[in-house]
């Protein structure tokens, strides 16, 4: 009887951390500055986490609604025209970085350069 009672309280522990490793994903960060790598690191997140959580995680950052002005110090100059853009798998993306959804093995880079638009 006891073995059973500790059975059932061993497998319900081991399925919950099996569920708890598949609500979590692996997104890879770069950071640049303008063609140079200046840092690279792979953040665990949950599932459906955004851009900012990730970047939050792995540096110190400063936005403001979505929006990023410096991260790990490095700040936007906008009397330059230099701000922080992002891709996610290499793709523009036009949201701000609040909004953006990823998934498993996405990878995220941060370029801080001139914008020539």
């Amino acid at each position: 009887m006891s073995l059973l009672l500790l059975i059932g309280v061993i497998a319900p522990a081991a399925t919950t951390t099996a569920d708890a490793k598949t609500n979590n994903i692996k997104v890879t960060y770069v950071l640049k500055k303008n063609k140079k790598q200046i840092a690279k690191k792979t953040v665990t997140l949950k599932k459906n986490a955004t851009v900012m959580t990730g970047v939050k995680k792995g540096w110190k950052v400063t936005e403001k609604g979505g929006f990023i002005s410096a991260i790990d110090g490095k700040k936007q100059n906008n009397k330059k025209k230099i701000y922080w853009t992002f891709t996610v798998n290499g793709k523009q993306v036009n949201v701000a970085a609040n909004k953006k959804k990823l998934k498993n093995k996405d990878k995220v880079t941060f370029t801080l350069s001139k914008y020539n638009g």
